[in-house]
């Protein structure tokens, strides 16, 4: 068992093996070091690197603390939780994990921020709705008429890049734009992130007309992700011209986040998601070096013969997707996972030894490398320190190279 880490055995599920790790701490932080070199392939890395870095969700059950950890925490209680843990974190796992932001006194804080611009999925009958505790995405399109409608409008705006951006950023964009530079010498970000084409638009038009549209209409579905893609490369071109940068000079890379995706078939994701990301990818990212990332935390397993086609530098999917099953389509793709999220917020040791040794036993095939071990989505609430204690344990036991 690994010290301080958490339930007896009699709380442990029946029928795993226990298993006794010890963990020489100093020494796996030093073979950490250089195990994320070259994209966590590099053949002098000593053993399997370690993605998970907990996240301030976790705070609140670490600690015993009410809170939301999807929601709004106020940021003087936010510093004081994060220090609290971090110290927690220096005696469990030997590093401190979260931000230490101490919150600025109102005199210092800068007077003059940027505003909030129109996201895509806005201009597809996408509204974010808050519901007291997060964000979410609604849509507001009633069937296949006014779905060709909107496609239409944004058509339109996509023709004239003046009333595009005029249609992106609000009117005091520029004002207050130069007055945060002036004031703080930042510009605004580079878009290089997108929830994903079919997850966007299984929420403005809904999951069930989405996957009929495709029988129904593949015409329209097909125009679908072909307005899209077109949209966000000229809304990656638009902001790329705000944060700065020009089409000669610009940080190349774009990552996609689309859970839904595990709801299209084959022939549904070629002509729907694939075709966004073809369109992207190649305009945001097209040099082999680029960084091409793929978050799908779904069992989309079907979906990677086809994403091997865009020689992705990083991907995370879902916790029913192996490593070799990745590895058979991705030979040089990081995989970051895949260890369940679920699994890992149980906090059931027994249960996270034998993922890790799993997900290892398969890194170590044929010497292929490049796992990058975190968990196959998000790290939530309820994860504890004592159980990364143990994931680290795993790999120094079972991850070496």
């Amino acid at each position: 068992m690994i010290p301080g880490s958490g339930r007896n055995a009699d709380e442990q599920h029946q029928g795993r093996e226990r298993v006794k790790l010890d963990l020489d701490i100093e020494q796996f932080w030093k073979d950490e070091e250089h195990a994320h070199d070259e994209n966590c392939f590099s053949k002098s890395a000593a053993q399997v690197a370690l993605g998970i870095r907990m996240s301030d969700e976790c705070v609140f059950a670490e600690l015993g603390e009410e809170g939301h950890p999807w929601g709004y925490t106020d940021p003087v209680r936010r510093y004081d939780l994060n220090c609290r843990y971090n110290e927690k974190a220096r005696k469990i796992v030997g590093r401190a994990l979260l931000a230490e932001n101490r919150p600025l006194p109102p005199e210092k804080r800068p007077k003059n921020s940027l505003p909030g611009v129109r996201q895509v999925p806005e201009f597809f009958g996408g509204q974010y709705v808050f519901d007291g505790n997060t964000t979410w995405l609604r849509g507001t399109i009633a069937d296949e008429d006014a779905l060709a409608e909107k496609l239409d409008e944004v058509e339109a705006l996509l023709r004239d890049p003046w009333a595009f951006r005029s249609a992106v950023l609000p009117p005091d964009w520029d004002a207050r734009k130069k007055a945060v530079f002036e004031e703080t010498g930042r510009r605004p970000g580079m878009f290089g992130w997108f929830r994903g084409p079919c997850t966007m638009a299984t929420s403005v038009f809904g999951v069930e007309r989405m996957l009929y549209l495709y029988y129904d209409d593949e015409e329209l579905f097909t125009r679908f992700a072909d307005v899209l893609g077109d949209a966000l490369v000229a809304y990656y071109d638009l902001m790329r011209e705000e944060a700065g940068f020009t089409a000669e000079s610009f940080p190349h890379g774009f990552s996609f986040a689309d859970d839904d995706s595990n709801l299209f078939t084959p022939e549904m994701y070629h002509a729907f998601g694939y075709r966004v990301l073809k369109k992207v990818f190649a305009h945001c990212c097209p040099n082999p070096e680029d960084n091409r990332y793929q978050h799908s935390d779904s069992a989309m397993g079907h979906l990677i013969p086809q994403l091997a086609d865009f020689h992705l530098t990083g991907c995370n999917f879902g916790p029913t997707v192996t490593v070799r099953e990745i590895r058979k389509y991705m030979p040089h793709t990081r995989i970051d996972g895949q260890l369940a999220p679920f699994t890992f917020m149980r906090n059931v040791e027994e249960d996270i030894i034998a993922e890790i040794r799993r997900d290892c036993e398969q890194a170590r095939e044929n010497d292929a490398r490049g796992l990058n071990l975190t968990t196959a989505g998000s790290i939530n609430n309820g994860s504890l320190l004592t159980s990364m204690r143990v994931v680290m344990a795993a790999i120094q036991k079972y991850g070496r190279y």
